[in-house]
């Protein structure tokens, strides 16, 4: 554990000391960073120099332009968080399934997953449904546990259906492409739906009390009218999906360029609910310049951490440790997943993901791992965080705007079941990669060692040195004979002797 030395260990330790103290992440991590920095000059184990490299990677931070698509993305969600269109998307839905055990909880998680493409947060989503549809489930005999329980996983479900701002800030960290995220993530997406479609199936033909059906005068007649007005609150959200993630999987826009559309797209779904005013474009600026801040003051503290670190070889101390994990690549994941899904009770999944994936990606790319399914993997863990007692955000939100008559007992219990089907479908990508890899463009592949140049008047063929090949100086090109110099066409002719 100490071969390469006591810092790396002691850093990390120091880490986990400062967040359990409850001092802010950022400045937790740049102080250990600073600190231990200061440690390894004085006794030698660190070089001024590294520290040198700080203000460049803090102007890389503000000029990345892929971290743009944050607060597009965050201030679009927003918007649609107050323009009305949950309301009629829930409203619709909820009278076009209200009719069969269930519904209701059909009509939600369709709803999650929708919202989950257009806003990209799961505050809105779960405070949206619960305002909407956790009354009318309560009214009409649903069990509590059930009801809370679907309406804060479906809000979840955020998290891993693009444009999730997880799947961004992962694209950030793992060095990868936004859209090959997004492309990667649409498998586990749909999986996640028809898991939790599939028990609320289960569910009301053993239980069919526990979900009844809505009255006849509540949910009114099964006709053209009702269709119309579901395909009405669905067509925009289809449309400004496609904007979104249309654009980026066609090649026509970059993430950036899409989460503006999408700002554009939102405002004006907001106009044509006639709810796009001063107010709530000013609500929809402040929150957006307080996730912002968050995220990139914590990306600036994580950088003070992970610059030393690496200049301590923490990294190789992490991949000597792991490397050796019984099971090979998968037995790594199982240990990945089992320690971010505990970290996931103590730590927001900004802070995992700028503290923790630069540590294991570079493993996990030893190891051969495709770094897209290693990434989408770790987002639908994460997505746990949200959900698991006694710290699950999800749980916090439904908490505060249930009424006092439900239980938090009732809120708690009610996630358990949810939380072991996302544990499932974490099992699934694990053993079944091409749930992720499927959807990705490959592209062909070449074998550079198979590339053979013809140069015409060399009489022989320039075949490229084997890649990965040792030796030192300049490699050697086999089959290149040149000619002498007054063979060459055009030279003039050799002197007389």
């Amino acid at each position: 554990m100490f071969d390469f030395g006591i810092i790396p260990p002691a850093m990390f330790l120091g880490m986990v000391i400062f967040m359990l103290y409850g001092f802010p992440v950022a400045f937790s991590l740049a102080a250990v960073g600073l600190f231990f920095g200061i440690i390894g000059i004085v006794t030698g184990h660190f070089g001024e120099v590294f520290l040198q490299a700080l203000p460049l990677r803090f102007f890389g931070i503000l000029s990345n332009d892929l971290l743009l698509a944050i607060p597009f993305f965050t201030f679009m969600g927003a918007i649609l968080e107050r323009c009305g269109l949950a309301e009629d998307l829930l409203e619709g839905t909820g009278k076009l399934f209200g009719g069969i055990p269930g519904g209701l909880a059909y009509a939600v998680i369709l709803v999650g997953a929708v919202l989950g493409a257009i806003t990209g947060t799961v505050a809105a989503s779960v405070i949206t449904m619960g305002v909407i549809s956790l009354p009318i489930m309560l009214r009409y005999g649903y069990n509590p546990r059930l009801a809370t329980g679907v309406i804060a996983a479906s809000g979840t479900i955020t998290q891993v259906i693009p444009p999730s701002l997880v799947l961004v800030v992962l694209a950030d960290q793992l060095g990868r492409s936004v859209g090959d995220m997004y492309l990667g993530a649409i498998g586990p997406s749909i999986l996640q739906v028809t898991i939790f479609v599939l028990f609320i199936l289960v569910l009301s033909i053993i239980r069919p009390k526990s979900m009844p059906p809505l009255p006849k005068e509540v949910r009114g007649d099964f006709n053209w009218a009702l269709l119309v007005k579901v395909l009405m609150g669905m067509v925009p959200s289809i449309v400004l999906i496609f904007l979104v993630l249309g654009t980026i999987f066609m090649g026509l826009a970059t993430p950036t360029e899409a989460g503006a559309l999408g700002v554009v797209g939102a405002m004006l779904l907001a106009a044509m609910n006639r709810r796009l005013t001063w107010p709530l474009i000013r609500e929809a600026m402040a929150s957006t310049t307080h996730i912002t801040s968050m995220v990139v003051m914590i990306l600036i503290g994580s950088t003070c951490f992970s610059l030393v670190f690496q200049g301590m070889d923490g990294s190789r101390w992490i991949e000597h440790m792991l490397s050796g994990i019984p099971g090979g690549p998968v037995g790594f994941l199982i240990f990945v997943n089992i320690f971010i899904f505990v970290l996931a009770f103590f730590l927001d999944f900004f802070e995992i993901a700028f503290i923790v994936i630069p540590m294991l990606a570079p493993v996990a790319s030893s190891l051969g791992i495709d770094l897209i399914w290693f990434g989408v993997l770790i987002c639908v863990n994460m997505q746990t965080s949200f959900m698991h007692p006694p710290f699950g955000f999800a749980l916090f939100y439904l908490r505060s705007i249930a009424s006092k008559d439900v239980k938090t007992s009732d809120i708690y219990m009610g996630a358990l079941p949810w939380v072991g089907m996302q544990l499932i479908l974490v099992a699934i990508v694990i053993f079944w990669p091409q749930s992720v890899t499927y959807w990705l463009d490959h592209g062909p592949k070449v074998d550079p060692n198979s590339i053979k140049i013809e140069v015409p008047g060399f009489g022989g063929q320039l075949g490229l040195p084997p890649m990965g090949g040792g030796g030192n100086g300049s490699p050697q090109i086999p089959g290149l004979t040149l000619p002498p110099l007054n063979g060459l066409p055009g030279a003039p002719p050799p002197p007389a002797k």
